[in-house]
């Protein structure tokens, strides 16, 4: 009978393993809870959603523009998951007849990744039943995916191991959040990070180990197609920034005033990078990676890809960091 032959990474595979087995969390009975999203309360803290730096908003206006960004917040991550389990579902192909071990991770991690879209999904459901009709999300899900997943996978796993670290940058900020965020949706955070955590490490193993597969030549095309799918991701928050102004300013009466649209449209842009780039790429785990994988000529062609959008930081950690 043929054996395989454990590879030196079998033990971080396994480690994943263990972590998935203990944490293992329901929807229902962990999450939700049988509860409702509170109307009186926000549902992104101000360190993501940066309502708090619009000074014509009213307190009830920052909840409500908060509520927005909350919904938003579960269908961008119902998207990029159809994609990131896609992937994982084609890389593990590499394991099937290698390390079980790792095979199994992968599964598992797929596994969860369709458990977080249909969290995700739920949450879209309950956040609708509080909001007034006129939402809408702009990205089409599959759409999206077939573009993501035509690019190299070398691209695609770095990218996505940058979603998957700013998930911890998000649970940072929901567990020092102000008393007035949902308990519901700080628990959404603890809980998707929980397993996002341990997808982080796979997404690494899996970045690493695709990165050993390429030539140098390759490797500079797959820097190429990394740019473009930041620039693509760009794309769509500035299309869903647009549309959720819109609803808000809209709801709020505001439309008439060109100055508040203006300042309202570009504080949710900003939140939106802040969120969904700039959060990942300043994750030291995340540069560390890139920075070990890609010479330095790539990485300038990088640092000035994103340069345009690195000002997408809350105000608070601006002033921290000058």
């Amino acid at each position: 009978m043929q054996t395989t032959v454990p590879s030196a990474t079998t033990p971080s595979y396994a480690k994943c393993i263990e972590v998935s087995r203990r944490i293992r969390w329901d929807i229902d009975r962990d999450v939700i809870r049988d509860r409702l999203f509170e109307p009186d309360r926000k549902y992104l803290p101000d360190g993501l959603s940066c309502v708090d730096e619009i000074d014509f908003l009213g307190l009830d206006e920052q909840r409500f523009l908060s509520q927005v960004q909350g919904r938003t917040y579960a269908n961008m991550f119902g998207l990029v998951e159809r994609f990131i389990g896609a992937k994982m579902l084609e890389v593990s192909r590499d394991h099937w007849l290698g390390d079980q071990t790792a095979l199994e991770a992968l599964v598992r991690f797929t596994d969860e990744e369709l458990k977080h879209q249909e969290l995700f999904r739920r949450i879209e459901s309950l956040v609708a039943e509080r909001m007034p009709p006129g939402y809408a999300f702009v990205p089409r899900p599959n759409d999206v995916a077939s573009f993501v997943l035509g690019k190299s996978t070398w691209a695609v796993l770095a990218l996505t191991c940058c979603i998957e670290l700013f998930t911890l940058a998000h649970y940072r900020a929901s567990i020092g959040a102000a008393e007035d965020i949902s308990e519901l949706y700080q628990d959404v955070f603890v809980f998707h990070w929980k397993e996002e955590s341990q997808h982080a490490v796979l997404d690494e193993l899996e970045w690493v180990r695709e990165d050993g597969k390429l030539t140098p030549a390759g490797r500079d095309a797959a820097v190429d197609d990394l740019i473009v799918l930041v620039a693509g991701v760009d794309g769509i928050l500035q299309a869903q920034a647009g549309s959720d102004a819109a609803y808000f300013l809209r709801q709020t009466g505001m439309t008439g005033d060109a100055a508040r649209s203006a300042s309202v449209a570009a504080t949710l842009l900003k939140a939106y990078r802040w969120q969904y780039i700039v959060s990942g790429v300043l994750e030291p785990r995340f540069q560390k990676i890139l920075g070990g994988l890609i010479d330095e000529t790539q990485m300038q062609r990088m640092l000035a890809a994103l340069a345009p959008l690195m000002h997408a930081q809350p105000a608070a950690m601006q002033k921290a960091m000058s």
